[in-house]
């Protein structure tokens, strides 16, 4: 049954849900302080998927564990109405650095908007889906979670992402890169390196080669364009030529044609380097590929007019320059939504011990809940639309249904 509702009932259940993240605001803010005090990293966010459903099963939604076979995984579920609707919450975390991505703050405001939706899901004619999604830093949990069906029928899907200050809080026509994760196995011969050098095939050659190689290339790339690696293994005694070395490496684009010509050009370098040092090598993702995202224009049409209301400055520009997300996945089937918010004060990069300590300070956990309450409006306003409510609920992804088309 088609629900929609009236400007009246909508800015009443704007008040409502703005008083359920105030409600909650005690519990999620010591859900988010101790997420940051714990980190954990991908796949293995035992605590912190625990922490988070029992607080979501305390607000009334009913949990399911393991979603898509990922032990640290879950779906909370309320209402049952015909648009669903899902909260993105994240919560693994960097090595060495923690949550200097925030995703302390990205699951603070998912839970505290689903726990202040959940009363009003039947009213708002949604089920409401908090779907916990681990391992977005590396892993690409969101992308084998839509392969093995925890999307099914979801015709919206939002989250939050918190940056360093000075990024506009209008999500509206901005995107992440595409990524794609790589391991450069090279090949050679062992020998002694002292007795008979002459007679071993240097593996780690292989991997010098490839690294000046990419270095070069980096100045025939566009601006925008990425390619990061280190050298994982290269040897494991002075006295033997290295038979094996292995570099991890990663290339970033906006677009997909621009991604696989950027991909290819790399190989190219790896390929060349085998062949300039006498040996083999093998590539081999070790990752899904991240998409880039897309940003659903109604959305972030609602999510800015509560902004705004905050009184934000939401004038578009001052946009990031790189960085990807496994949302990007869930963006290019669903309609979605991925605002950056944007802590003020914060002058230090995302992914750094800095970044890190702001994202445990008052003033990105009040960010956070202002985050909360936008998101709800944001379904609010999505789920009264008539017009963009029947787009959202056509929308609805079916992996299968996809497949065959």
């Amino acid at each position: 049954m088609s629900q929609t509702h009236t400007v009246a009932e909508g800015d009443r259940l704007k008040k409502d849900t703005s008083a359920g993240v105030t409600a909650w605001a005690g519990k999620v803010l010591s859900l988010a302080r101790g997420l940051h005090a714990r980190p954990e990293l991908s796949f293995e966010e035992t605590a912190s998927a625990a922490a988070i459903t029992e607080l979501l099963a305390e607000g009334g939604l009913t949990v399911e564990h393991g979603t898509g076979g990922l032990p640290t995984a879950f779906t909370a579920t309320a209402g049952s109405g015909e648009l669903t609707v899902a909260l993105c919450v994240e919560y693994d975390a960097l090595p060495e650095v923690g949550h200097a991505c925030g995703h302390n703050l990205i699951a603070g405001a998912s839970v505290a908007a689903a726990l202040a939706l959940a009363p009003y899901a039947d009213e708002l004619g949604i089920t409401l889906k908090a779907i916990g999604t681990p391992a977005e830093e590396h892993g690409g949990g969101k992308t084998l979670m839509l392969e093995a069906g925890a999307f099914d029928g979801v015709g919206l899907a939002l989250m939050v992402h918190p940056v360093q200050d000075g990024v506009s809080y209008n999500p509206a026509g901005t995107t992440a890169q595409a990524v794609g994760r790589y391991r450069a196995v090279f090949t050679g011969r062992a020998a002694h390196a002292a007795a008979a050098p002459h007679q071993g095939v240097n593996a780690a050659d292989g991997a010098t080669i490839a690294q000046v190689a990419i270095g070069l290339l980096r100045q025939q790339i566009p601006g925008d364009h990425r390619v990061a690696l280190f050298v994982s293994e290269a040897g494991v005694a002075t006295n033997i030529i290295p038979e094996r070395a292995v570099v991890d490496f990663e290339c970033r684009a906006f677009t997909l044609p621009e991604y696989e010509s950027l991909l290819a050009r790399v190989r190219r370098c790896f390929e060349g380097a085998a062949m300039a040092s006498g040996t083999e090598v093998t590539i081999e993702a070790t990752e899904p590929l991240y998409e880039p995202l897309v940003q659903d224009d109604a959305l972030a049409g609602y999510w800015t007019a509560a902004m705004e209301s905050f009184g934000r400055d939401t004038t578009s520009g001052g946009r990031l320059g790189g960085g990807s997300t496994d949302m990007g996945n869930i963006s290019q089937v669903i309609p979605s939504l991925h605002p950056w918010l944007s802590i003020p004060g914060a002058e230090v990069p995302i992914h750094s011990h800095g970044f890190a300590a702001v994202a445990d300070t008052d003033a990105a956990y009040e960010l956070m809940l202002e985050a909360a309450r936008a998101l709800a409006w944001t379904v609010v306003d999505a789920a009264g639309d008539p017009e963009q409510r029947a787009r959202f609920v056509e929308a609805a992804f079916h992996r299968d249904i996809r497949r065959a088309g």
